[in-house]
C-alpha cells in the first residue's frame, strides 16, 4: 500500500485515464491529469466531472488538470499512459524529452500499433529514453473504469522487467480497494490484454445472433486457447494466460454489458454495419483495430487464430456475421491441445 505522497501524472482522459486519476488521489497522490485539447481540460477543471467518458464521479481535489503535455509530464515520479493505443507513439514521443530520469511509466492502454505489429512495450522502446523503458511497467486486468471510481472491490496485474520498480509502483497505486498483483511477464500481459478484445467482439456477435450461452462458453474457452497460443510463440509464460490479465480480463469483457467491445459486437450480430457501429460511438473500443492488427500477427507468425480470422472477415472485410461465425463449428476436428 501506498505510504508516501508522490508527484503523478495521468496522460489520457478517457473512461479508463479518469478512474485511474481518481484512483491514484485515492492512494494519497498529486495527481496532473492531463487532456488532449484545451476545451475539455478547461471543462474537466470547471466541473471536476468527466461527463463525456465517465459521467457522475468527481475528480479529488488532489487532482489538476492541464492540456500541457510538458507540465504534465515533467517532474512527476509516476506517469501513467492511458491515451488510446495509436496515438501512444505521438503523445510519448511528444513526452520524451520531458520524463525525469528517475520517472516511472506505468503503461494502462491496450492494443497492438498497426503497421508494424509491435506491442506498446516495443514501441516505447522506440521512442523512450532506455531508462524510462526499461523500468516501464504494464497494467492490465479484469477492471471497469466506473468500478475503480466507485471504489468497487477490484484485483488487476502489473508486469514489469525491473522487480524493484515494479514492486514500487505496485505499492504506490494499491489501496484496500484496489488490490495489484506483480508479473514479470510483459509480453503474456500486453498479449492478453490486447487480443481479448478481438474474443469479446466476437462472443458480442454471438449473443448478437442468439448463439446462447454455450457457444459464449466455448468461444471465451477457445479464444484463451488461441491468446496463449499467440503469446507462447512470442516468449509469452502460459501461465499468465490463466490469470488476471488473460481468463480474467476475458471473462470480464466477453460477459458484461459494460464492455465496449462486446457492444460493438452485439450491434453487428444485430444487423448493423461497423460504419454505423464506429459512428455511434464516443469512446475507442480498441478491439477494432486490434482485429486487423492480431490477425496479421498470427498469420505473420504462423499461429492458427481461427476467432481472429473470422472476426477479421466480418469487422474489416464486411462478411455477413451468421455464415462467417458459422465456419468456427465446421472446421475439420481436433485435439483440444491444438
Amino acid at each position: 500500500m501506498a505510504t508516501t505522497s508522490l508527484p503523478a501524472a495521468v496522460i489520457g482522459a478517457g473512461s479508463y485515464g479518469t478512474c485511474l486519476a481518481i484512483q491514484l488521489a485515492a492512494a494519497g497522490h498529486d495527481v496532473t491529469f492531463w487532456a488532449r485539447g484545451e476545451a475539455l481540460a478547461a471543462e474537466l477543471a470547471a466541473t471536476r466531472e468527466n461527463k463525456v467518458y465517465l459521467p457522475r464521479f468527481l475528480l479529488p481535489p488532489s487532482v489538476t488538470v492541464t492540456s500541457d503535455l510538458e507540465r504534465a509530464v515533467r517532474g512527476k515520479a509516476i506517469v501513467v499512459g492511458v491515451t488510446p493505443s495509436h496515438a501512444i507513439r505521438d503523445v510519448f514521443g511528444r513526452a520524451a524529452a520531458w520524463f525525469d530520469p528517475d520517472a516511472v511509466l506505468v503503461n494502462a492502454s491496450k492494443g497492438l500499433e498497426d503497421g508494424t505489429l509491435l506491442t506498446i512495450d516495443e514501441v516505447y522502446r522506440q521512442i523512450l529514453p532506455s531508462r524510462i523503458a526499461e523500468r516501464a511497467t504494464f497494467l492490465s486486468g479484469p477492471t471497469f473504469a466506473g468500478e475503480i471510481a466507485g471504489g468497487m472491490p477490484s484485483a488487476i496485474v502489473l508486469a514489469g522487467r525491473d522487480a524493484e520498480t515494479t514492486r514500487f509502483v505496485q505499492r504506490a497505486i494499491s489501496t484496500d480497494r484496489f488490490r495489484t498483483y506483480s508479473s514479470d511477464d510483459v509480453i503474456g500481459v500486453l498479449v492478453g490484454g490486447a487480443i481479448k478484445n478481438v474474443v469479446a467482439i466476437a462472443a458480442g456477435v454471438s449473443d448478437g445472433l442468439g448463439f446462447g450461452s454455450n457457444a459464449r462458453a466455448a468461444l471465451i474457452t477457445r479464444g484463451l486457447a488461441e491468446i496463449t497460443r499467440i503469446g507462447v510463440t512470442m516468449g509469452a509464460q502460459a501461465t499468465t494466460f490463466a490469470g488476471l490479465s488473460g481468463m480474467g480480463d476475458l471473462v470480464l469483457t466477453c460477459s458484461s454489458d459494460t464492455s465496449r467491445n462486446r457492444k460493438v459486437g452485439l450491434a453487428l450480430g444485430q444487423g448493423k454495419t461497423m460504419a454505423e457501429i464506429l459512428g455511434d460511438m464516443r469512446m475507442v473500443a480498441e478491439g477494432v483495430k486490434t482485429t486487423k492488427v492480431a490477425h496479421e500477427l498470427a498469420q505473420k507468425l504462423g499461429v492458427p487464430a481461427p476467432i481472429t480470422e473470422v472476426m477479421h472477415g466480418i469487422v474489416h472485410l464486411g462478411l455477413p456475421a451468421r455464415e462467417t461465425m458459422q465456419k468456427l463449428m465446421q472446421r475439420s476436428l481436433k485435439s483440444e491441445k491444438d
